[in-house]
């Protein structure tokens, strides 16, 4: 038996315990959170040696701030597992039922999903992101950080087994891999005899190379190339703070601006306007032949790339449309299915984009940056599902279990 295989029977075992834990998951959550918080200076040191490290290996500053932990931060994800522990234990909820004409009882109700894998890459919060939300939903875990976190992801994932382990589950709730090759990744996506479900969440190549070779069924999440539109009867103050927010906030994230569609004739007001503001963060701009003759070589050509790349930097790509039409034909073909924005005070220009733009988030004069589990009212998230099948957007706590039919009655049998 090899290694990964030793970690999904421990897991397999550990799900049958958390599967009827109840209130003993709260209890255990609010013990991660603590020792979250109790162990920040650990943590930090550990995470100072991933810093340094990928200083060393030239990671982008865009990487290097995914990757960073402050006190801050460790704070917001000690918060996170609490809010996570304030909602509703869904597993034994009643989705449905009805009582059939012979007598059944028919209730259709929440489950575990068992054993769920996340292979994740430069982003160390996700530890105690994903852990919380699989307890919680009472599953048991296997996690795969990235190398660049290696450090960090292994002293907040020991801080929580041992806080598991106080409470009298099994530590076994939470396991991550250590050994950061890709062999390990290849055999956790091999791990059908116990694994039950497997979440990718990072960039493209990552989810690519997951759905192509995962032996295990797979939830996608997280390539975000989003679009903006600003409509010809946009504000265009009101357009240059969303797209100043969806992409210098935290460029970095799934949900930041990559791409700004805008309408001909409100080009020659909003595109000074958007550059300015945008120059107070260096932001890099690549765009068609139209925004260079409004801007001026400052703008980098653009390329086919540049419509269809996830920057997740300070650059942003700038075309000119001649219509809502050609701006939602540009958004179904490069878009990444993850969350889109049109700025408009035109109503039936709002519904057309909400009703034609097939995203899983689609937004009218808001910014992308809320596309969020805790901004969406449902705590930590393990990533936003760009799929359609289970689930879609923000996946929180619901979107981790699975159901089951439960049948009574008192002697039916079929004729």
């Amino acid at each position: 038996m090899t290694e990964m295989q030793k970690m999904g029977q421990k897991a397999k075992q550990a799900s049958q315990v958390l599967a009827t834990a109840g209130k003993q998951k709260k209890t255990a959550l609010l013990a991660i959170a603590d020792a979250l918080v109790t162990n920040k200076a650990r943590i930090l040191e550990s995470n100072k040696i991933d810093l340094e490290n990928g200083e060393k290996n030239g990671l982008t500053q865009s990487l290097l701030d995914r990757l960073r932990l402050t006190e801050e931060r460790i704070e917001g994800m000690a918060q996170g597992v609490r809010k996570v522990a304030e909602f509703d234990d869904p597993i034994g909820e009643v989705i449905s039922g009805r009582v059939a004409e012979n007598g059944m009882e028919i209730k259709k109700v929440r489950v575990p999903m068992g054993v769920i894998g996340i292979i994740f890459e430069a982003r160390p919060n996700v530890t105690s992101d994903a852990a919380a939300l699989c307890l919680m939903a009472g599953s048991s875990v296997i996690l795969r950080g990235g190398k660049e976190a290696i450090h960090s992801n292994t002293a907040i994932a020991d801080i929580m087994r041992e806080a598991i382990q106080c409470t009298g589950l099994p530590e076994d709730c939470v396991q991550l891999v250590k050994d950061t090759s890709r062999q390990s990744s290849v055999e956790l996506m091999q791990l059908s005899e116990y694994l039950d479900v497997l979440i990718p969440r990072g960039g493209a190549g990552l989810i690519k190379a997951v759905v192509e070779n995962s032996k295990v069924p797979v939830i996608e999440t997280g390539v975000g190339n989003c679009h903006a539109v600003i409509d010809k009867d946009a504000n265009p103050e009101m357009a240059v703070d969303i797209i100043f927010n969806g992409k210098t906030q935290r460029p970095s994230v799934c949900n930041a601006l990559e791409t700004v569609l805008v309408h001909k004739d409100i080009a020659q007001t909003v595109l000074p306007m958007l550059k300015a503001r945008l120059d107070e963060k260096n932001v890099e701009f690549h765009g068609c032949e139209i925004t260079r003759s409004i801007l001026g070589e400052c703008v980098i050509p653009a390329e086919e790339y540049d419509w269809a790349n996830e920057y997740l930097d300070y650059k942003i790509a700038i075309k000119v449309v001649n219509s809502l039409d050609e701006a939602i034909a540009h958004i179904r073909q490069y878009s990444t299915g993850h969350s889109e924005v049109i700025i408009t005070d035109n109503y039936s220009a709002q519904r057309k984009f909400i009703a034609e733009v097939d995203s899983a988030a689609v937004y009218v004069n808001v910014s992308t940056r809320f596309t969020d589990g805790g901004e969406f009212g449902m705590g930590a998230e393990i990533g936003i599902s760009t799929q359609k099948l289970h689930a879609r957007g923000p996946m929180g706590l619901k979107e981790l279990t699975s159901m089951k039919f439960i049948i009574s009655g008192n002697g039916q049998v079929r004729s």
